[in-house]
Formats: C-alpha cells, sequence, structure tokens
C-alpha cells in the first residue's frame, strides 16, 4: 500500500496492520497518551530558538501553558490530525490541550524529568511486549517510525470513537483496508522467507 501523509484511509491501514490484536490494541490505548505527554514534559526543558516569545501562562497547580518544543509537538500533531479526519479531530482537541496544559505544569516539578522518563520508558517497553506476545508482528515505527510515532495518538483515539459507534462506514471500510495490507504484508513476508531459504540450499 503506498504511503501518503493525507489519504486518512492509507495511513490508518497502514497504522492498524500493525495493531489489530485487541490486547496490543489496549495496551496502545492506555500506553500512546502516556507517551506523548511525558515526551512533552521531556521537551519542555529542551533550549528554544530566539525567534520564539517566551510565553508563560499558569492557569492552576495543574494546568500552564508555554511556548517550547513539547507544546509544538502537540499543536502539529493537532493540525495535521485536522488535515486527516477534522470531525475526529474536533472532538480530540480537549484531549490535546490537556495534554499540552498538564504536561507543561507536570514540569514545573522538581522531580518532572525522572518521572517523565519511567513513564515514557515503561509505556514503551509495555507496547513492545503488545507486539511480541500478542500482535506477534513487529511494531509500525520499524517500517515508518515518523508515521508511526506521529499517527499513534489519533489512531488509539479513532478506535475509542469507533467502539462507541463513530462512522460505521469507515470503520468496516478500514477493517477490509488493514485486511488487505495484512494480507499484502504475510504474502511479502512468506515470499522473502522461500527466497532466504532457496539460497541457503
Amino acid at each position: 500500500m503506498a504511503f501518503s501523509a493525507f489519504d486518512v484511509r492509507k495511513q490508518l491501514a497502514f497504522y492498524g496492520a500493525y495493531h489489530n490484536n485487541p490486547v496490543n490494541i489496549f495496551i496502545h490505548i492506555l500506553c500512546v497518551p502516556l507517551i506523548l505527554w511525558s515526551a512533552q514534559v521531556l521537551l519542555h526543558d529542551a533550549p528554544k530558538p530566539t525567534f520564539l516569545p517566551q510565553a508563560h501562562y499558569r492557569i492552576n497547580e495543574y494546568l500552564a501553558f508555554d511556548v517550547n518544543y513539547g507544546t509544538m509537538l502537540g499543536l502539529v500533531y493537532l493540525a495535521y490530525y485536522y488535515l486527516l479526519e477534522p470531525v475526529a479531530a474536533l472532538i480530540y482537541t480537549p484531549q490535546a490541550l490537556l495534554t499540552i496544559l498538564t504536561a507543561n505544569a507536570f514540569a514545573q516539578r522538581v522531580d518532572h524529568i525522572t518521572v517523565s522518563a519511567v513513564v515514557h520508558g515503561v509505556c514503551w517497553i509495555a507496547q513492545f511486549i503488545g507486539h511480541g506476545a500478542a500482535e506477534g508482528r513487529s511494531p509500525a515505527l520499524l517500517d515508518n517510525i515518523v508515521g508511526a510515532v506521529v499517527l499513534a495518538p489519533f489512531f488509539v483515539h479513532l478506535e475509542i470513537l469507533f467502539m462507541l459507534g463513530y462512522r460505521p462506514d469507515m470503520y468496516r471500510q478500514l477493517r477490509n483496508d488493514v485486511g488487505v495490507e495484512i494480507t499484502r504484508v504475510r504474502k511479502a513476508e512468506a515470499e522473502k522467507k522461500r527466497a532466504t531459504e532457496k539460497r541457503a540450499l
């Protein structure tokens, strides 16, 4: 399947082909939002270019807005999701903003690096276990790291929406696309294995 950055069906079929097992999907639904949140916390203290405004607005102890790489990452992701599927992106917007605001507030804690690094690492390990033990297939990031990392938060968001009945026609279409993609990949892997065995003879 050709990779097209703004084709929502192709994007989700690519990601869904690596996340088809219910256990693995559940692990990702739990871990992906935490990975994005902890990444934003870790990026908070990264040195910023001088042209960026020095903005800081503290709403309360748990919510704050800063201009930093973590904030920009969250906003770029959100803008991309609007290009893919505007209605789902609109529903996702409160979660995206809450992630940004809580990450900025948490980054004010003295132990923010340690805590967020542990959360980040544990969640990645859990996802690799999900792929190995449940999915039986390597993660999508090994084939397309940018597509996999950027798509992950939106994919798990859509999985929850589909469970709640969001756009059933799109969901059926996507399941069909995922089935076709899995069949294509398995066929390619089988052919590669046969070619390797033939060369070994």
